[in-house]
C-alpha cells in the first residue's frame, strides 16, 4: 500500500477546499488558473484555486470556509501591483474585482465596492464636479488596492480622502475603520498587517469645476502615456520614492538612471529604457529576473546615495506569504549584487 505524498495530499486539501467554496459560491470558483493571465506583469505558474465573489455577503462566505482551514490564501485586485512566482501558489486567491465595483454618489461623499476600477471611478465622480482623485486617474488598480498602499501619484494618497473602510477579517467578521484606525502612511496603512479583505469604502471629495477636473485629469493621463512605458507588461512604478533621495537626486528612476542601469536586462526582463522604475516583461520573464533586477536596482542606489529604496510591489510566493518584492529580492540574491559588482 502506497501513501500520498505531503504534496498531492496538500493538493487534494485544497481542491476539497475550492469544492466547497463553489458549493456555496456557484459560479465563483475557477480551477487551475494560470497566474500570468491575472497579473499586469504577465508572470505567474498555476493557482490551484481562485474565485472571485460578488458582494460583500460572499467575501464573508469565503473567509467563514477558509477560516481554520490552514490553506494559504491571498487576496488580490486587478493583479497590477503583485509579483507572482514561477511555480505558482498552492492556495486559493480570492479576487475582489469587477464583479465587485458598485458606486453610489452622495453629494459629496462617494460610497464603492473595492473591485471598482480607480481610473473609472476618477473619471465617474469627476464627471460629478467632485474633486480629489485627480492624481489617481492614471493608476491601474482597483479601489481597495489604492487604500491598502494608500496609492497615488504626484506624492499624495488616497487616504486623505477616506472616510470608512469596511472590511471582512479571516474569521469572517465584519471590520469597520475610520480614517485614523486606517493610519494612512505615505505608500502605506496599516491594513497591510492584516489579513482582512477589504470590501467597501465611503470617501469624502470636494467640490469643483466638472471640465476643470476633466482638463486636469487629461493632462494627467497624456504625461503619464508620455513618460510612462505602455506597450510592455509591468506593474507600475517597482520603487517608492524617498524623501532622503528625492531630496538629493531625484524620484527612483532618476535615482536608477544615475547608477547607470536603464535599459539593464536579466533573460526577458528590463529595466525599461523610457522609464527606469518601470521593469517590464519582454516576453517569458521569469519572477527570479525580476526579482535579481530590483536587487540590483536597489542595492546599487545604496551605496551611491546610501537611501536603500523600497519596492510598491508585492512578490507573492508559490505557500502564499506576500512581501514588499525588495525583501524577497535580498533574501535571494543578497545584498552585494551591484552595477560594480558586476563589472568588476
Amino acid at each position: 500500500m502506497t501513501t500520498p505524498s505531503a504534496s498531492s495530499a496538500g493538493e487534494s486539501r485544497i481542491r476539497r477546499l475550492g469544492l466547497e467554496i463553489q458549493a456555496a459560491l456557484p459560479g465563483a470558483v475557477t480551477f487551475d488558473v494560470r497566474l500570468s493571465s491575472m497579473s499586469w506583469w504577465q508572470i505567474g505558474g498555476p493557482a490551484r484555486v481562485v474565485v472571485e465573489p460578488r458582494n460583500r455577503a460572499e467575501v464573508v462566505s469565503v473567509m467563514t470556509i477558509l477560516d481554520g482551514s490552514l490553506v494559504p490564501f491571498c487576496i488580490i485586485g486587478e493583479g497590477s501591483n503583485i509579483l507572482f512566482d514561477d511555480r505558482g501558489f498552492e492556495g486559493v486567491i480570492m479576487v475582489i474585482g469587477r464583479r465587485m465595483s458598485k458606486t453610489r454618489i452622495s453629494g459629496n461623499t462617494v460610497w464603492a465596492e473595492a473591485g471598482t476600477p480607480i481610473p473609472r471611478l476618477a473619471l465617474e465622480v469627476g464627471a460629478q464636479g467632485l474633486t480629489g482623485l485627480e492624481h489617481a486617474v492614471g493608476i491601474p488598480g482597483t479601489l481597495g488596492g489604492l487604500i491598502l498602499m494608500n496609492g497615488g501619484s504626484q506624492r499624495k494618497g488616497i487616504g486623505t480622502t477616506v472616510r470608512r473602510v469596511t472590511c471582512v477579517d479571516r474569521n469572517g467578521e465584519i471590520l469597520e475603520m475610520t480614517q485614523a484606525e486606517c493610519e494612512f502612511s505615505y505608500r502605506g496603512s496599516r491594513l497591510q498587517a492584516t489579513d482582512a479583505a477589504i470590501v467597501e469604502a465611503e470617501l469624502e471629495l470636494g467640490s469643483g469645476s466638472a471640465a476643470d477636473i476633466k482638463a486636469e485629469m487629461e493632462e494627467i493621463v497624456a504625461s503619464r502615456n508620455a513618460r510612462f512605458p505602455q506597450n510592455l507588461p509591468s506593474c507600475g512604478s517597482t520603487f517608492v520614492s524617498d524623501p532622503k533621495l528625492y531630496a538629493t537626486i531625484g524620484a527612483p528612476g532618476k535615482a536608477i538612471e544615475a547608477v547607470g542601469l536603464r535599459g539593464w536586462r536579466r533573460g526577458n526582463a528590463q529595466i525599461s529604457e523610457q522609464h527606469a522604475n518601470f521593469f517590464v516583461n519582454l516576453g517569458n520573464a521569469s519572477s527570479a529576473d525580476i526579482l535579481w533586477l530590483i536587487a540590483l536596482a536597489r542595492n546599487s542606489v545604496r551605496d551611491v546615495t546610501g537611501v536603500a529604496m523600497d519596492c510598491e510591489v508585492r512578490y507573492v510566493d508559490v505557500s502564499g506569504e506576500a512581501s514588499p518584492a525588495h525583501i524577497a529580492a535580498t533574501a535571494r540574491w543578497g545584498e552585494q549584487l551591484t552595477s560594480s559588482s558586476l563589472s568588476a
